[in-house]
């Protein structure tokens, strides 16, 4: 005879799923924390019209003119004046570096052809390497100069501001002169393939020996914490580094992505990536209980990097404590080094700065990885 449906039957099993839910504390954490990190960044942190963004003077007139162009610039909130370089080399430097994204040269004697009305120009040279980052800003440019125009061309002067615009600004797109988009996210698509394959990768290799029953066997044999670290992070090594050769000859074939800079520094700036990638999801694989808490804290560390490393939206437009975390991630440092590689040309000396933070944040997982590991022989 067929059974009716039990309610109390049926009641029992949702009591016991709600009882392992509560009882598996990583599940309960995403269920709650994945709606309060992505409403955070998606409605505070993300935004599509950045302002402050890093600006330079090269000022080799100094006037009232030049005064109340700079002063324009720095009250449309678009620009942020941080430097005062000497020359038109150390401006470029700071471009190739990612020091700044603009750069705006004020040549001598501006002030001179300015006043004889001989219309001269200024020189706004822009990081468009990333082209949504910095064309909000270059399109409101014409106006703050205009503004300019109306306010100081006044008196002996003012026949200048009746007729056609007293100077001319040019601006120089630099890396990136025709805006085209696969410049910007195909490069950068090369250090979140990464992220995503290596940290799921890792992030369940200790916890796939745990369900094996292999684990036991492990933590009998004489090894330290650090070789079994190390050892289950090298094969990957040689996987990140294929994925990597992909990306390269797909972007250089299939994308017509130019490649400026030296290769053989792009590779080792990926492989210090992916061992520091690998060193978090080895980390995240001791915490983890089994292999789906193992995708879950991956997929947690997975999000912020793809929303704050400046792959997706400018960085640079992001408030500020938005910017100090995506400032702890290896991805946003990795995203910098290889488009300026590729696009910029850039050497050692330029990607340092990019270079020493990833080197640190591998350190730190290391560490972190082996002293949990070792709580595990305990």
């Amino acid at each position: 005879m067929r059974e009716r449906f039990s309610f109390a039957r049926w009641w029992g099993i949702v009591r016991k799923e709600f009882l392992q839910l509560r009882r598996d504390r990583v599940t309960f954490a995403m269920i709650i924390g994945i709606p309060l990190i992505q409403m955070t960044l998606f409605g505070f942190a993300i935004n599509t019209d950045p302002k402050h963004l890093p600006t330079a003077v090269i000022e080799s007139d100094q006037s009232e003119f030049t005064r109340s162009l700079i002063a324009a610039m720095r009250n449309s909130e678009y620009f942020d004046i941080l430097a005062t370089l000497p020359d038109e080399e150390s401006g470029r430097r700071a471009l190739t570096q990612g020091k700044v994204l603009f750069v705006l040269n004020i040549p001598a004697g501006f002030t001179r052809d300015l006043v004889k009305g001989a219309r001269p120009s200024l020189l706004l040279e822009a990081d468009a390497t990333d082209s949504t980052a910095v064309g909000t800003a270059i399109a409101a440019l014409p106006s703050l100069a205009q503004s300019v125009l109306q306010k100081d061309l006044t008196g002996p002067l003012s026949p200048l501001a009746a007729g056609p615009a007293a100077f001319d600004v040019q601006i120089h797109r630099l890396y990136n002169p025709e805006s085209i988009t696969q410049y910007n996210v195909v490069p950068g698509l090369m250090g979140v393939i990464l992220t995503m394959t290596m940290v799921i990768m890792t992030g369940l290799a200790i916890t796939r020996e745990r369900e094996r029953g292999t684990m036991e066997n492990l933590l009998a044999t004489p090894v330290l914490p650090i070789e079994v670290t190390t050892g289950k992070v090298l094969p990957y090594v040689a996987i990140g580094l294929l994925q990597a050769t992909i990306i390269l000859v797909a972007a250089r074939f299939a994308f017509a992505i130019p490649v400026t800079g030296n290769l053989l520094l792009l590779y080792l700036a990926s492989l210090l990536f992916i061992a520091a990638t690998l060193a978090v999801g080895i980390m995240m694989s001791s915490l983890a209980q089994n292999q789906l808490q193992g995708v879950q804290l991956a997929f947690f560390y997975f999000l912020p990097n793809i929303l704050l490393s400046g792959f997706l939206f400018p960085f640079a437009g992001m408030p500020r404590w938005a910017q100090a975390i995506g400032n702890m991630l290896p991805l946003t440092y990795f995203n910098r080094l290889v488009r300026a590689i590729l696009l910029k040309g850039a050497g050692f000396s330029d990607v340092w700065p990019h270079i020493w933070p990833m080197l640190i944040f591998l350190l730190v997982m290391m560490g972190i990885a082996v002293r949990v590991y070792r709580r595990t022989l305990d």
